[in-house]
């Protein structure tokens, strides 16, 4: 294809990602609720249910609205929700899907959620989020039980389970040992989950897990369910943490070389509206070099970017090749394109539309 930029997708290497994750959930016995976030494309979602997910899980009321548009009807909604115009569309949903779960980390949130499910005669399956160390959203370890409490005082409300979201991080610090990151991730919220259940709080799940964490949090003993995004396609950065291999990563950004202006410098037709910025290169704890790993030319680097202009340091690229990218992060890449391209194995392509993309509200 010579039309670039364009974000090329591996048919035959995002199906094995897919069905990898799939065989470690089923292995470790938990269950499987992949966070669509990162493709945001219903039929994926769907693949990874053929292949074992129990559910999806979105970010945002929005994509969870597109993805029951085509057919998927169980999904975790893996954020607070605090006002009443997004309650009254969380009710709406829950009528329409076998399944609905919602995140919650306080008692105002917890409330306009009650309040919405009372007044539509219904009752509203909820989960507490648990700040486990990434400081983000989620209540406190030290102040959780009281909130779960709380929770259970809600009438149209089903204190359904404990979430936590923590990544790389260990002891509150960003952390290349995924193993060490996932154990203490899935000890916080089983300890708490015990703690929980003898003052008489029964949780039916505890959901845990990202794709650096997935292997050793599923590993701990009394996890239910792991919530994995990246792994479909995987990206430098999960590469960096050892997590996946290059041969591993499903996507990347196709561009061509408009310019090179000295020997040194060579400009790609991606810049900021191509490619995330959000995983920036040279900061620890990974250390990445440039924005994306130039595929085939490994000592070249993605320096630099403008809206429209990539700037790669190399002295061998030449005007009008073709260079692909496996970016830093490439959830926030395939926000940024309207479609992908699937390559199949006869080398044809399928023109897919990103359903969900910018949905963010």
């Amino acid at each position: 294809m010579d039309h670039t930029p364009y974000i090329e997708i591996d048919e035959k290497i995002l199906r094995n990602n897919i069905r990898k994750m799939s065989e470690l959930a089923k292995e470790n016995g938990v269950n499987l609720r992949p966070h669509i976030k990162t493709h945001k494309i219903p039929r994926i979602a769907k693949l990874q249910l053929a292949e074992g997910a129990v559910g999806i899980t979105v970010a945002k009321i929005s994509e969870a609205e597109v993805m029951a548009e085509y057919g998927v009807d169980d999904i975790f909604i893996a954020y607070p929700v605090v006002s009443e115009a997004k309650a009254e569309k969380i009710c709406a949903l829950n009528q329409k899907l076998s399944q609905l779960i919602v995140g919650v980390d306080s008692i105002e949130g917890a409330g306009v959620l009650n309040t919405c499910a009372q007044k539509h005669g219904q009752t509203l399956n909820v989960r507490l989020e648990i700040d486990t160390g990434l400081a983000r959203t989620g209540v406190d370890l030290q102040h959780a039980a009281r909130l779960a409490e709380q929770i259970t005082q809600l009438d149209a409300l089903n204190l359904q389970g404990i979430f936590t979201f923590k990544g790389p991080v260990y002891k509150g610090e960003a952390t290349t040992d995924t193993d060490k990151a996932g154990v203490e991730e899935g000890e916080l919220m089983t300890e708490l989950a015990a703690q929980l259940d003898k003052s008489g709080i029964k949780l039916e799940d505890i959901s845990v897990g990202s794709s650096p964490t997935a292997a050793s949090v599923a590993s701990v003993a009394g996890i239910t369910e792991i919530r994995p995004g990246t792994y479909v396609f995987n990206d430098a950065m999960q590469v960096k943490l050892g997590v996946s291999a290059w041969e591993d990563c499903a996507a990347q950004v196709v561009t061509t070389v408009v310019s090179r202006p000295s020997e040194e410098r060579a400009v790609i037709d991606g810049g900021s509206k191509t490619f995330a910025t959000d995983v920036q290169p040279n900061h620890a704890p990974l250390n990445l070099k440039g924005f994306g790993a130039i595929q085939g030319h490994p000592e070249a680097e993605f320096a630099r970017m403008n809206e429209e202009h990539g700037v790669i340091l190399s002295n061998d690229l030449k005007i009008g090749e073709q260079v692909k990218v496996i970016p830093n992060h490439i959830c926030s890449t395939i926000n940024l394109h309207n479609y992908v391209y699937l390559k199949k194995e006869n080398n044809e392509y399928e023109k897919i539309k990103v359903e969900a993309r910018g949905m963010l509200q």
